[in-house]
């Protein structure tokens, strides 16, 4: 893939992804086919930010897990109520990096298929 298209990319997308990822997956897009760069503008990737106003408004409920695709955790959640309030403030925390873990994973998908 053409570095200054990589670069792009990076600077665009950036707040979707870790800082110390990105490092790596810029090595990784710059070994990508260009057949393949296409498919990393269809990747929907979940911005880090509205998962943590979900989980705000209906963490107890489970919809920041469903909201990054985590059915499991959110129908758990969802059942216990967000672990009696427990995991649903936890959660406060932890979810925009599950966030970005889900996005780096999607984009690793598409480039390793």
């Amino acid at each position: 893939m053409n570095p200054q298209t990589v670069n792009m990319f990076i600077m665009t997308n950036n707040k979707y992804f870790d800082e110390t990822q990105l490092l790596t997956l810029k090595q990784q897009l710059l070994n990508l086919p260009d057949e393949k760069a296409d498919l990393l503008t269809l990747a929907q990737l979940k911005d880090p930010t509205m998962s943590l106003i979900i989980s705000i408004i209906g963490g107890g409920l489970g919809i920041d897990r469903f909201f990054i695709g985590d059915v499991g955790l959110g129908v758990a959640k969802l059942l216990t109520c967000g672990g009696l309030g427990i995991w649903a403030i936890i959660d406060f925390f932890l979810i925009m990096s599950a966030t970005r873990d889900k996005n780096i994973r999607k984009i690793q998908e598409i480039i390793l298929n």
